[in-house]
Protein backbone atom coordinates (compact mmCIF):
# COMPACT_ATOMS: atom_id res chain seq x y z
CA UNK A 1 0.00 0.00 0.00
CA UNK A 2 1.53 3.20 -1.18
CA UNK A 3 1.56 5.54 2.13
CA UNK A 4 0.56 8.89 2.06
CA UNK A 5 0.96 11.98 4.43
CA UNK A 6 -1.04 11.04 7.81
CA UNK A 7 -4.22 12.70 8.75
CA UNK A 8 -3.97 14.52 11.99
CA UNK A 9 -6.02 11.94 14.48
CA UNK A 10 -6.60 14.33 16.86
CA UNK A 11 -9.41 15.72 14.18
CA UNK A 12 -12.73 15.48 15.80
CA UNK A 13 -13.98 13.69 13.06
CA UNK A 14 -11.08 11.52 12.08
CA UNK A 15 -11.16 10.62 16.05
CA UNK A 16 -15.16 9.69 15.76
CA UNK A 17 -14.13 8.13 12.26
CA UNK A 18 -11.58 5.81 14.36
CA UNK A 19 -12.86 4.73 17.24
CA UNK A 20 -16.94 4.32 16.07
CA UNK A 21 -16.24 1.95 13.85
CA UNK A 22 -17.91 -1.55 15.11
CA UNK A 23 -14.74 -3.09 13.35
CA UNK A 24 -12.22 -0.95 15.50
CA UNK A 25 -14.31 -1.30 18.97
CA UNK A 26 -11.17 -3.03 20.76
CA UNK A 27 -9.34 0.39 20.15
CA UNK A 28 -12.06 2.04 21.94
CA UNK A 29 -12.34 -0.18 24.81
CA UNK A 30 -8.63 -0.22 25.06
CA UNK A 31 -8.94 3.74 25.40
CA UNK A 32 -11.25 3.90 27.76
CA UNK A 33 -9.30 1.53 29.91
CA UNK A 34 -6.11 3.03 29.49
CA UNK A 35 -7.96 6.37 30.99
CA UNK A 36 -10.17 4.33 34.20
CA UNK A 37 -7.57 2.33 35.21
CA UNK A 38 -5.57 5.53 35.67
CA UNK A 39 -8.15 6.63 37.90
CA UNK A 40 -8.43 3.64 39.68
CA UNK A 41 -11.60 3.04 37.98
CA UNK A 42 -12.86 -0.72 37.28
CA UNK A 43 -11.93 -1.64 33.28
CA UNK A 44 -15.04 -1.67 31.00
CA UNK A 45 -15.11 -5.46 29.22
CA UNK A 46 -17.61 -3.95 26.17
CA UNK A 47 -19.25 -0.75 25.26
CA UNK A 48 -22.23 0.09 23.19
CA UNK A 49 -21.66 2.80 20.26
CA UNK A 50 -24.79 4.98 20.69
CA UNK A 51 -23.96 7.47 17.81
CA UNK A 52 -21.77 5.57 15.32
CA UNK A 53 -23.12 7.77 12.07
CA UNK A 54 -21.19 11.35 11.03
CA UNK A 55 -23.71 13.47 9.23
CA UNK A 56 -21.62 15.03 6.32
CA UNK A 57 -23.11 17.88 5.97
CA UNK A 58 -22.39 18.87 9.92
CA UNK A 59 -18.48 18.53 9.31
CA UNK A 60 -18.31 22.64 8.31
CA UNK A 61 -20.00 23.89 11.43
CA UNK A 62 -17.44 23.84 14.28
CA UNK A 63 -20.26 24.24 16.60
CA UNK A 64 -21.34 20.94 16.00
CA UNK A 65 -19.94 18.54 18.66
CA UNK A 66 -18.36 15.52 16.88
CA UNK A 67 -18.23 13.37 20.01
CA UNK A 68 -18.45 9.79 20.83
CA UNK A 69 -20.80 8.66 22.89
CA UNK A 70 -21.16 5.05 24.51
CA UNK A 71 -22.56 3.04 27.08
CA UNK A 72 -21.00 -0.11 29.04
CA UNK A 73 -22.06 -3.76 29.48
CA UNK A 74 -23.13 -2.48 33.13
CA UNK A 75 -25.20 0.80 31.89
CA UNK A 76 -22.25 3.10 32.61
CA UNK A 77 -22.85 6.08 30.15
CA UNK A 78 -19.49 7.61 28.61
CA UNK A 79 -19.06 10.78 26.25
CA UNK A 80 -15.85 10.84 24.78
CA UNK A 81 -14.80 14.53 22.91
CA UNK A 82 -11.68 15.15 21.25
CA UNK A 83 -10.90 19.48 21.89
CA UNK A 84 -8.39 20.96 19.90
CA UNK A 85 -8.30 24.72 21.33
CA UNK A 86 -9.48 26.07 24.44
CA UNK A 87 -12.75 28.66 23.60
CA UNK A 88 -12.24 29.73 27.41
CA UNK A 89 -16.01 27.46 28.38
CA UNK A 90 -14.42 24.10 28.85
CA UNK A 91 -15.47 23.47 32.28
CA UNK A 92 -19.38 24.95 31.21
CA UNK A 93 -19.05 22.91 28.14
CA UNK A 94 -17.86 19.41 29.99
CA UNK A 95 -20.91 20.08 32.24
CA UNK A 96 -23.55 20.66 29.76
CA UNK A 97 -22.87 17.54 27.70
CA UNK A 98 -22.60 15.29 30.84
CA UNK A 99 -26.20 16.88 32.23
CA UNK A 100 -27.13 16.59 28.63
CA UNK A 101 -26.46 12.65 28.53
CA UNK A 102 -27.12 12.27 31.81
CA UNK A 103 -30.95 13.48 31.85
CA UNK A 104 -31.33 11.67 28.46
CA UNK A 105 -31.31 7.98 30.23
CA UNK A 106 -34.72 9.08 32.08
CA UNK A 107 -37.77 7.80 30.22
CA UNK A 108 -41.29 9.41 30.96
CA UNK A 109 -43.00 7.93 34.02
CA UNK A 110 -39.36 6.33 34.91
CA UNK A 111 -37.64 6.16 38.60
CA UNK A 112 -34.87 7.48 39.62
CA UNK A 113 -33.32 4.45 40.30
CA UNK A 114 -33.42 3.73 36.65
CA UNK A 115 -30.46 6.41 35.90
CA UNK A 116 -26.74 4.90 35.72
CA UNK A 117 -23.19 6.62 36.49
CA UNK A 118 -22.55 9.18 33.34
CA UNK A 119 -19.10 9.75 32.52
CA UNK A 120 -16.93 12.23 30.25
CA UNK A 121 -13.69 11.70 29.06
CA UNK A 122 -12.25 15.31 27.63
CA UNK A 123 -9.34 14.63 25.49
CA UNK A 124 -7.78 18.42 25.04
CA UNK A 125 -4.79 19.27 22.97
CA UNK A 126 -4.00 22.26 24.97
CA UNK A 127 -2.91 22.77 28.92
CA UNK A 128 -6.47 23.09 31.27
CA UNK A 129 -5.34 22.54 34.76
CA UNK A 130 -2.59 24.08 36.57
CA UNK A 131 -1.32 20.45 37.63
CA UNK A 132 1.34 19.42 36.65
CA UNK A 133 -0.09 15.47 35.85
CA UNK A 134 -1.94 15.00 32.54
CA UNK A 135 -4.28 13.48 34.02
CA UNK A 136 -7.36 14.50 36.18
CA UNK A 137 -10.78 12.98 37.52
CA UNK A 138 -13.24 14.75 39.28
CA UNK A 139 -16.58 13.83 40.97
CA UNK A 140 -18.89 15.40 43.34
CA UNK A 141 -17.56 15.67 47.07
CA UNK A 142 -17.77 17.77 50.12
CA UNK A 143 -16.19 20.49 49.92
CA UNK A 144 -14.42 20.32 53.69
CA UNK A 145 -13.64 16.34 54.37
CA UNK A 146 -14.13 15.38 50.95
CA UNK A 147 -16.80 12.39 51.49
CA UNK A 148 -18.00 11.77 47.84
CA UNK A 149 -21.35 12.53 47.61
CA UNK A 150 -22.18 10.13 44.33
CA UNK A 151 -19.74 8.58 41.59
CA UNK A 152 -22.95 9.08 39.01
CA UNK A 153 -20.63 12.42 37.91
CA UNK A 154 -17.41 11.60 36.61
CA UNK A 155 -15.23 14.04 34.86
CA UNK A 156 -11.86 13.15 32.75
CA UNK A 157 -9.57 15.84 31.49
CA UNK A 158 -6.31 14.51 29.94
CA UNK A 159 -4.09 16.80 28.71
CA UNK A 160 -2.48 15.82 25.88
CA UNK A 161 0.65 18.17 25.80
CA UNK A 162 1.69 17.21 29.02
CA UNK A 163 2.95 13.93 27.75
CA UNK A 164 6.20 14.19 26.01
CA UNK A 165 7.12 10.83 25.74
CA UNK A 166 6.98 7.34 27.80
CA UNK A 167 7.39 8.00 31.06
CA UNK A 168 7.68 12.12 30.79
CA UNK A 169 4.05 12.78 32.43
CA UNK A 170 3.05 12.50 36.35
CA UNK A 171 1.73 9.70 37.39
CA UNK A 172 0.22 8.68 34.27
CA UNK A 173 0.14 5.17 33.32
CA UNK A 174 2.24 3.72 30.49
CA UNK A 175 -1.06 2.33 28.70
CA UNK A 176 -2.63 6.35 28.58
CA UNK A 177 1.11 7.88 27.65
CA UNK A 178 1.17 5.59 24.90
CA UNK A 179 -2.62 6.76 23.49
CA UNK A 180 -1.89 10.18 24.21
CA UNK A 181 1.45 9.99 22.14
CA UNK A 182 -0.47 7.73 19.22
CA UNK A 183 -2.12 11.66 18.93
CA UNK A 184 0.38 13.92 19.40
CA UNK A 185 3.51 12.42 17.45
CA UNK A 186 4.57 14.20 14.40
CA UNK A 187 5.87 11.43 12.28
CA UNK A 188 4.49 8.12 10.81
CA UNK A 189 8.50 6.78 12.00
CA UNK A 190 7.72 8.22 15.27
CA UNK A 191 4.47 6.23 15.35
CA UNK A 192 6.50 3.22 13.91
CA UNK A 193 8.48 3.23 17.08
CA UNK A 194 5.17 3.54 19.42
CA UNK A 195 3.89 0.67 17.61
CA UNK A 196 6.36 -2.06 18.20
CA UNK A 197 5.98 -5.17 20.22
CA UNK A 198 2.55 -3.36 20.73
CA UNK A 199 -0.41 -4.98 18.89
CA UNK A 200 -2.99 -2.35 20.30
CA UNK A 201 -0.82 0.89 19.13
CA UNK A 202 0.12 -1.31 15.47
CA UNK A 203 -3.51 -1.57 14.85
CA UNK A 204 -4.08 1.83 15.52
CA UNK A 205 -1.55 2.78 13.09
CA UNK A 206 -2.69 0.30 10.12
CA UNK A 207 -6.36 2.04 10.78
CA UNK A 208 -4.88 5.73 10.95
CA UNK A 209 -2.64 5.18 7.73
CA UNK A 210 -5.60 3.21 5.80
CA UNK A 211 -8.04 6.41 6.71
CA UNK A 212 -5.41 8.64 5.30
CA UNK A 213 -5.38 7.55 1.90
CA UNK A 214 -8.92 7.41 1.33
CA UNK A 215 -10.28 10.05 -0.72
CA UNK A 216 -13.25 10.60 0.67
CA UNK A 217 -12.24 10.47 4.21
CA UNK A 218 -9.74 13.22 3.34
CA UNK A 219 -12.32 15.33 1.93
CA UNK A 220 -14.27 14.99 4.87
CA UNK A 221 -11.15 15.86 7.15
CA UNK A 222 -10.71 18.55 5.08
CA UNK A 223 -14.42 19.53 4.74
CA UNK A 224 -14.05 19.98 9.04
CA UNK A 225 -10.75 21.80 8.91
CA UNK A 226 -12.08 24.72 6.58
CA UNK A 227 -15.37 24.49 9.52
CA UNK A 228 -12.85 25.42 12.07
CA UNK A 229 -10.79 27.75 10.22
CA UNK A 230 -13.78 29.86 9.23
CA UNK A 231 -14.89 29.56 12.47
CA UNK A 232 -12.33 31.09 13.63
CA UNK A 233 -11.80 33.71 11.32
CA UNK A 234 -15.48 34.83 11.60
CA UNK A 235 -14.19 35.24 15.73
CA UNK A 236 -11.06 37.17 14.92
CA UNK A 237 -12.68 39.33 12.90
CA UNK A 238 -15.55 40.13 15.36
CA UNK A 239 -12.79 40.39 17.50
CA UNK A 240 -11.02 43.13 15.54
CA UNK A 241 -14.20 45.06 15.34
CA UNK A 242 -15.12 45.17 18.92
CA UNK A 243 -11.20 45.92 19.47
CA UNK A 244 -11.38 49.10 17.04
CA UNK A 245 -14.42 50.38 19.02
CA UNK A 246 -12.77 49.80 22.03
CA UNK A 247 -14.24 48.15 25.78
CA UNK A 248 -17.37 49.48 26.90
CA UNK A 249 -16.43 50.58 29.90
CA UNK A 250 -14.02 53.61 28.32
CA UNK A 251 -14.94 54.00 24.81
CA UNK A 252 -16.88 57.05 23.98
CA UNK A 253 -20.38 56.92 21.82
CA UNK A 254 -19.82 55.20 18.20
CA UNK A 255 -21.80 56.04 14.75
CA UNK A 256 -24.39 54.08 14.63
CA UNK A 257 -23.28 52.80 11.32
CA UNK A 258 -20.08 51.35 13.38
CA UNK A 259 -22.65 49.88 15.97
CA UNK A 260 -24.86 48.17 13.69
CA UNK A 261 -21.93 46.73 11.96
CA UNK A 262 -21.00 44.94 15.29
CA UNK A 263 -23.97 44.06 15.99
CA UNK A 264 -24.41 42.39 12.83
CA UNK A 265 -20.85 40.68 13.57
CA UNK A 266 -22.56 38.91 16.96
CA UNK A 267 -25.79 38.28 15.29
CA UNK A 268 -23.35 36.04 13.08
CA UNK A 269 -21.66 34.61 15.71
CA UNK A 270 -25.05 33.94 17.98
CA UNK A 271 -25.84 32.17 14.77
CA UNK A 272 -23.40 29.88 14.02
CA UNK A 273 -23.21 28.57 17.92
CA UNK A 274 -21.24 30.59 19.69
CA UNK A 275 -21.92 31.27 23.42
CA UNK A 276 -22.92 34.75 24.10
CA UNK A 277 -20.04 35.02 26.71
CA UNK A 278 -17.72 33.70 23.47
CA UNK A 279 -19.39 36.95 21.63
CA UNK A 280 -19.00 39.18 24.63
CA UNK A 281 -15.48 38.48 24.98
CA UNK A 282 -14.77 38.37 21.04
CA UNK A 283 -17.10 42.17 20.61
CA UNK A 284 -17.33 43.71 23.95
CA UNK A 285 -20.60 44.06 23.72
CA UNK A 286 -22.78 43.22 27.19
CA UNK A 287 -24.96 39.42 27.85
CA UNK A 288 -27.69 42.44 28.08
CA UNK A 289 -27.31 43.68 24.37
CA UNK A 290 -26.50 40.02 23.94
CA UNK A 291 -30.07 38.78 25.01
CA UNK A 292 -31.70 41.43 23.56
CA UNK A 293 -30.10 40.82 20.40
CA UNK A 294 -31.42 37.72 20.39
CA UNK A 295 -35.22 38.09 21.09
CA UNK A 296 -34.90 41.10 18.21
Amino acid sequence: MRRVELLDPRNDFLFKKIFAADENRDLLIHLLNAVFVDAGQPRVAEVELLNPAIDPTLLTDKMTMLDLKARTETGVLIDVEMQLTNEGDMAARTLYYWAKLFDQQLEPGALYQALHKTVTINLLNFKYLASAEAHSTFHLREDRRGDLLTDWCEIHFVELPKVRRIGRAETTSLALERWALYFTLDTLAQREVLAVGDPVMQKGLNVLEFLSQDRQVREQYEARQKGERDFWSSMAAARDKGREEGREEGRKEIREEDRQNLLAAARELLAMGASREQVARTTHLSIAELEALERA
